[in-house]
């Protein structure tokens, strides 16, 4: 009877998560590098996190429908708050807004820069305390493994429109496709899917930017994004796009790239030679508006669930050679040295504008004991 009533709950276990998908190769490499972390931590404490206290961050589809739902209720919390920063951003109507305009306000300094990897792992940290300190979610902030819903995105556990999804597709609406600047022809247009509409099945309203829109979008009042202009979500789930984030590209991108510059530029995208990079790829699967918009993109919420998959494959990539990698930057400090900076260094300060202070690189480099200990996490 014992066991029989043990079987009936892993079965509902099973049923209560809507799909499983084997390891990928990235999956399996990760798995594979977990030794050396641990062989890291033994040799050198990290502000008392080990890896038995540290938290997981799961993939979506590893995650039960009530789960997926915890989290999207959060997410709900997080916009039915009033905002931090409608002082500098009347546009800004929710603490979820608050996130959208410290990107809009960062972006020139976070991208293309040394501080794309480290303060987007901070950005990401402060937004799942958020969820957990002021609505009250348990868990963790997932991530999306773009290897998984690559061949079929509109059809996957995020974006099938489900009670377990992240909302779905918009509806179709005829547009040119996705312009990719300073890319070669064909690269330099995403060719359109079967979205680009409204989402009727959506986690929000979007009231900040376009900045840099790839949809006909009503421009904002203001030329820094900062105006209030609400409007629906619009998505165009695109498998084209998608095309580029699969295990292969990614595997290759950690294993092929033993520094931290060439790691980093062939994350973000190469597009003079045609290379979009798993960045550019995730950020154009959603695609739309504005998860289409370098500045705006964190307004559509599965902006931190494939955020959460660079980082992963960042502290995959760290993991290769921890000694080294985990003190190692690159790039300079201003977005593809414009205005020409000098190079960051571990020393160079990264902050959260109102939401969070200035803290040292050094402090954003380990997910296990960084910021002082509050970074305590790995990746399942």
């Amino acid at each position: 009877m014992i066991q029989r009533t043990a079987w009936a709950i892993a079965l509902l276990a099973v049923l209560a998560t809507a799909q499983t998908y084997p390891p990928d190769a990235v999956d399996k490499l990760a798995a594979d590098s977990l030794p050396n972390l641990k062989e890291y931590l033994a040799k050198n404490p990290q502000n008392g996190c080990t890896y038995e206290t540290a938290v997981k961050r799961r993939e979506w589809s590893n995650l039960s429908v009530q789960e997926r739902k915890d989290y999207t209720d959060a997410v709900l919390c997080l916009m039915s708050k009033p905002a931090l920063t409608s002082a500098q951003a009347p546009g800004a109507k929710s603490r979820f807004d608050d996130y959208m305009v410290v990107h809009i306000q960062q972006t020139p300094r976070n991208h293309g820069s040394t501080f794309f990897l480290p303060w987007h792992r901070y950005y990401v940290w402060h937004y799942e305390n958020a969820l957990r300190t002021e609505c009250g979610y348990k868990g963790y902030q997932p991530y999306w493994n773009w290897d998984r819903y690559a061949k079929d995105p509109s059809n996957s556990p995020l974006f099938d429109g489900g009670e377990g999804s992240m909302g779905g597709n918009g509806a179709k609406v005829a547009h040119q496709g996705i312009p990719i600047p300073g890319a070669p022809s064909p690269y330099n247009m995403i060719p359109p899917a079967d979205g680009g509409g409204c989402v009727t099945t959506a986690l929000s309203r979007i009231n900040l930017g376009p900045i840099a829109p790839t949809l006909r979008i009503t421009r904002n009042p203001r030329s820094d994004g900062l105006g209030h202009n609400p409007r629906c979500l619009r998505r165009d789930v695109n498998k084209n796009a998608a095309a580029v984030t699969t295990a292969n590209y990614t595997h290759s991108l950690i294993t092929s790239n033993s520094d931290v510059y060439w790691f980093q530029t062939v994350m973000e995208g190469q597009f003079p030679q045609g290379k979009w990079g798993v960045h550019a790829g995730g950020h154009y699967t959603v695609s739309g508006d504005p998860a289409g918009d370098f500045y705006v993109s964190p307004g559509d919420p599965v902006f931190w669930l494939h955020h959460a998959m660079i980082d992963r494959v960042w502290w995959i990539w760290q993991m290769q050679d921890l000694e080294k990698r985990l003190a190692q930057v690159s790039m300079t400090r201003t977005m593809n040295n414009f205005p020409p900076s000098a190079n960051g260094t571990l020393d160079d300060l990264s902050g959260l504008g109102v939401l969070a202070g200035d803290v040292k690189v050094r402090e954003l480099m380990s997910t296990m004991g960084g910021l002082g200990g509050k970074f305590c996490y790995i990746y399942d």
